[in-house]
């Protein structure tokens, strides 16, 4: 969605991820014909009544990596999602709804968690706000956020769009700038005793135990010039 004042305004994509029980004749998925089922079926209905919809610059995409959904546990292996709150931020702040832990630097609902707390603790060092909380929203297809959003509770020396811009400006949230600036990949060789092992523990924030790159405070010089 797309926010206006703080209320939806309109919508900026919708991505359908769905599997099909039974098997084309052919024994291939007609994808086309799979994505103007479910267009008719499920995105038509849902929006028709709806106080927001979509419009002709809307994008929608239906199963955008192509072929039939496979899942599983031969694509997520590892811990479950009942550890959300402990790896993020306790019952303080929102977070989403995916776990962290047991899932590869790959996957974007961990890394992006990284990565908007990167952000928002930099905000806060800079002296641009005392509370920071930067949302991030990405849809599979597209390489930048669709969405960024900053809310400072009414903390920050600068509106809190404009630190939305700043973050835009000298941060990358893309997948492979968030792998390279973290170095992701290759923390494990470089860890003794599990990187990724110890981070399943006691949370993934405000580690002081051992170093994660998430909580650098580097950007504080590039961010500290706009306060005011």
């Amino acid at each position: 969605m797309e926010f206006l004042d703080r209320r939806p305004c309109r919508v900026h994509s919708i991505t359908i991820v769905a599997g099909q029980n039974l098997p084309a004749p052919s024994g291939d998925l007609d994808t086309a014909r799979f994505s103007s089922d479910l267009r008719e079926a499920a995105i038509e209905p849902v929006l028709q009544h709806a106080e927001v919809r979509a419009d002709r610059n809307t994008l929608i995409y239906v199963n955008p990596e192509g072929g039939p959904l496979v899942g599983g546990p031969s694509l997520h292996s590892g811990l479950t999602g009942r550890k959300t709150a402990i790896d993020t931020y306790g019952e303080y702040s929102r977070h989403s709804g995916s776990a962290l832990s047991g899932k590869d630097p790959s996957r974007i609902d961990r890394v992006g968690a990284y990565a908007a707390r990167y952000a928002a603790k930099n905000v806060v060092a800079a002296g641009l706000a005392s509370e920071c909380e930067v949302q991030l929203s990405y849809m599979i297809g597209l390489a930048h956020p669709v969405s960024l959003q900053v809310e400072t509770f009414g903390t920050g020396t600068i509106d809190d769009g404009n630190i939305a811009g700043l973050l835009h400006k000298f941060f990358d949230f893309r997948l492979a700038g968030i792998l390279k600036e973290f170095d992701l990949r290759f923390l494990p060789s470089r860890s003794r005793d599990g990187f990724y092992q110890r981070l399943a523990a006691y949370g993934q924030m405000g580690r002081s135990d051992m170093e994660v790159p998430w909580e650098r405070t580097d950007k504080v010089a590039l961010l500290s010039e706009f306060k005011t």
